[in-house]
């Protein structure tokens, strides 16, 4: 194709400016010199986190990073829009610096003769609302994590760079964290030096209302849970209650055999205003749940006691033992998520059973979840016929973690559920094979086994997996997960193989119910295909299911069920009543369209559930029983 001259210029002008090089790949070499780190936490008014670095340096071009992969995103998701104020300083001088345009992550500048130390520094301007993302400063409560107030010099890796951090609290507050506190000053709390990876794999949790609770009294290894709350009275956590906490770490150390860390913190914030979180360090895991987690102990709140359990299943799976294309450098080069099926399937499987185990959830309730679980992959994904449970491990740079239209088609990051499926039909054949003698209890104390309080972490590929799958018991094992991952089909043959079958009835389980109470919402998945929100608007629409081929779409509003006003116990009354021949008639509203829609569907109120096979060995009880 001919150009123009007018449409070369942009080609003309770009060839005329200097190219920046690109950045230097990290090498495994300390840097000279610590890197001082002052966070000021106090401005939470205005819910701003202040940075102040000192860096020594030489003179000549520097590249400063800042964190842009960051361990448990599984995607280049660092906020780098959320940082302002960049001010860079050599001898009290203001010194120049240029964004890399390739590279938005990456700061440029040349250090001038003479100045040895840069003073750099930056706000974080954290969310106001959750339209703008996770909000993380409240008037009560705060979470810090490191690798958003922190540059640091490329060329090296991260665990070659010293870094001795200090952070300032709102007065009076406490804080949580696996750092080591070296002093206080006030509300200035300055931790012992460390490198950088370890301090931004531990985050802090802090608040006005803060309680430590000892885990596991008298070991060796000290393993706590640090509580922050929207007030006082969310941290009375009676006995009974911090019985299966206590017993959740007696039993994942008896499944895996040892400790790989010198301290466990719980950091877990009962709010409802700092968003909720699930995030996995290898001494700490970030976990968010509503205040009634104690207080509504009955109640909806059962629903999340799995979090605890499965990041802190992630300090043996994920962070101890890591899929080598996690493993990086430093936090700016690209990671490989291909074996997320292991990292966070296996996991999910074992924060299930591990909360089945500890007490957190009875055996009822464990086995009720799991039927929700296996309903999706039996009906609600359509999207397996498409895209395999191995292509969605890609997921997280795919769609970046942003919600989806239709995610029963779609598919999302199904490696966590559809991965816990399959390591249940690896759990169910180990037993099988072995005549109930081997199981994948085996395998975890094998594969993930490590040295007490020794947390360098151990990587492995998919062979390394196959041979400690094959030296509990021998069989083809390459062969059987990957027919599970690359299939497009439901992973759930697992639950046969275990005694269990999926049925459906026409009222919900107990669990069921409190799933629904906890989202707020009526599910109908396996009837007309949707679930409908308690203001009336219409959640997930199952593609190709009986609302989605009426018309029905996500985000609109019911507005009557057969000439009455809408709700969901009438949408449910509407649906029982079509077993009759009665029409299902609707008036929808979406945007400013307002129709009436039909649907034809006579199949009744279906809730999922699991019914045991008969003369069949029941493995799942074996498996949730506690060790």
């Amino acid at each position: 194709m001919r150009r123009s001259p007018l449409a070369l210029l942009p080609l003309l002008i770009a060839a005329a400016l200097p190219l920046h090089a690109q950045t230097a790949p990290p090498q495994d070499r300390p840097y000279p010199g610590k890197l001082q780190l002052e966070v000021d936490a106090s401005d939470i008014a205005r819910r701003v986190l202040h940075a102040r670095q000192r860096i020594p340096v030489q003179a000549g071009p520097l590249t400063l990073l800042f964190p842009q992969w960051i361990q448990g995103n599984h995607s280049p998701t660092g906020p780098i829009d959320k940082l302002a104020g960049l001010r860079i300083r050599g001898n009290g001088q203001a010194l120049a610096w240029t964004r890399d345009p390739l590279d938005v992550y990456a700061f440029k500048l040349d250090v001038p003769q003479g100045v040895g130390e840069l003073d750099v520094e930056f706000d974080m301007l954290t969310p106001t609302a959750g339209n703008q993302g996770r909000v993380v400063m409240t008037a009560d409560t705060l979470n810090v994590q490191w690798n958003q107030v922190a540059l640091y010099p490329a060329g090296y890796y991260a665990r070659g760079i010293q870094v001795a951090p200090s952070l300032k609290l709102p007065a009076g507050w406490q804080a949580g964290t696996a750092l080591e506190l070296e002093s206080r000053q006030g509300d200035v709390l300055r931790y012992r030096e460390v490198p950088l990876n370890t301090l931004l794999d531990s985050p802090v949790f802090a608040g006005r209302h803060y309680k430590q609770i000892d885990l596991a009294p008298g070991a060796k290894i000290p393993v706590r849970l640090n509580l922050v709350a929207d007030a006082a009275k969310y941290l009375d956590a009676k006995p009974e209650q911090l019985k299966p906490h206590r017993e959740l770490v007696t039993q994942a150390v008896k499944l895996f055999g040892s400790q790989p860390y010198d301290r466990y913190e719980f950091l877990l914030s009962l709010s409802g205003q700092m968003s909720g979180i699930g995030l996995e360090h290898h001494r700490s895991s970030e976990n968010g749940v509503d205040v009634d987690y104690f207080t509504g102990w009955d109640g909806t709140a059962a629903t999340g006691r799995d979090l605890l359990a499965h990041e802190y299943v992630h300090a043996w799976n994920g962070k101890f033992r890591r899929p080598a294309g996690l493993v990086a450098g430093n936090f700016n080069q690209p990671l490989r998520d291909s074996l997320l099926w292991v990292y966070e399937g296996q996991t999910q499987y074992w924060g299930y059973v591990l909360a089945a185990r500890s007490g957190l959830w009875k055996p009822q309730f464990a086995r009720d979840t799991l039927a929700l679980v296996a309903a999706r992959y039996a009906e609600d994904r359509p999207g397996l016929g498409w895209r395999a449970i191995q292509d969605t491990t890609l997921d997280p740079v795919i769609a970046m973690r942003r919600p989806k239209a239709y995610p029963s088609y779609q598919l999302s990051e199904d490696y966590y559920s559809g991965g816990q499926l399959i390591w249940l039909a690896v759990d169910a054949k180990l037993r099988a094979l072995s005549g109930d003698k081997r199981s994948l209890d085996d395998f975890a104390r094998a594969f993930f086994h490590g040295a007490d309080g020794d947390y360098e972490v151990k990587p492995y590929e998919f062979e390394d997996v196959v041979a400690a799958l094959n030296g509990v018991v021998a069989f083809d094992w390459a062969g059987f997960l990957r027919e599970r991952l690359d299939a497009r089909a439901a992973p759930i043959d697992g639950l046969a193989a275990s005694g269990w079958k999926l049925a459906f009835a026409d009222t919900p389980t107990e669990t069921g119910k409190l799933v629904e109470s906890d989202r707020k919402l009526t599910d109908l998945t396996y009837s007309l295909g949707l679930t409908l929100s308690n203001d009336n608007t219409v959640g997930a629409v199952r593609w190709d299911g009986p609302a989605f081929d009426a018309g029905i779409a996500p985000g609109s509003n019911l507005m009557a069920i057969n000439g009455y006003a809408a709700n969901g116990e009438r949408l449910k009354d509407a649906v029982t009543a079509a077993k009759d021949g009665k029409p299902i008639e609707l008036i929808v509203r979406n945007g400013d369209v307002v129709r009436t829609l039909r649907i034809d569907y006579r199949g009744g109120l279906r809730y999922p559930r699991l019914e045991r096979i008969e003369g069949t060995p029941d493995r799942l009880s074996k498996i949730f029983a506690p060790k």
